[in-house]
């Protein structure tokens, strides 16, 4: 059975989409056979046009577009008020079934979530405990990221998940960042396993300490 992580970010527009691509990319390109999933995605008119859709293009994975995502909204609200708008809302039964068909398919999955850790893909159930799988946080580098890590990993405790790491993007070095880094590792314990600056090609991470997320 794949081992698998839930990417997660501290908010909208964090970069959360642009890091997974290359967190897959990093793994496909050492000939690990990692695949991808998304539970539901709003905003897009395609599964080529969506984020689902640039993972696979930037991670050069061959995996079927069917099987990168279980429901697609074109209303760019949260998905679950899409879902309620389009008439088509989120069957749990229906994601566990996608997400296990991509495990039997693949060593490694993973998993983006849609938004923040609290952006509801059903208000009433949680997809990163019904799948059974420990988080990875993706953060903004800059300004006030100290305060959202540290609720976006409260919160994923608070309720019975784990954080296996963070990753911090839009990356460029300087005494606020440095800083920033020390103090969301000593605040949370939690490891910044990577930094990502714009415009990155390639995720610089050592390959086994990005394995470990997954563990």
């Amino acid at each position: 059975m794949a081992k698998g992580i839930f990417v997660t970010g501290t908010g909208t527009d964090v970069g959360k989409t642009y890091v997974t691509a290359l967190i897959v990319k990093k793994l496909v390109d050492a000939g690990i056979h990692a695949g991808y999933y998304k539970a539901a995605l709003s905003g897009a008119e395609s599964i080529e046009e969506s984020d689902a859709g640039y993972v696979k293009k930037i991670a050069g994975i061959t995996q079927e577009d069917s099987s990168l995502l279980s429901y697609l909204y074109q209303n760019a609200v949260s998905p679950h008020l899409a879902a309620r708008i389009e008439g088509n809302p989120v069957d749990t039964e229906t994601v566990k079934a996608d997400f296990d068909r991509v495990k039997k398919e693949f060593d490694y999955v993973t998993v983006e979530g849609s938004g923040g850790i609290v952006c509801p893909i059903r208000w009433d159930e949680d997809i990163v405990k019904m799948l059974h799988l420990n988080t990875l946080v993706i953060a903004d580098a800059g300004l006030g990221t100290i305060n959202a890590v540290v609720l976006t990993v409260e919160y994923i405790r608070n309720h019975g998940m784990d954080v296996k790491g963070i990753i911090l993007n839009h990356y460029s070095g300087g005494a606020m960042q440095e800083d920033n880094e020390k103090m969301i590792e000593r605040l949370t314990g939690v490891p910044v396993i990577a930094r990502v600056r714009d415009g990155d090609r390639e995720l610089e991470v050592d390959l086994e300490v990005l394995k470990r997320v997954y563990d």
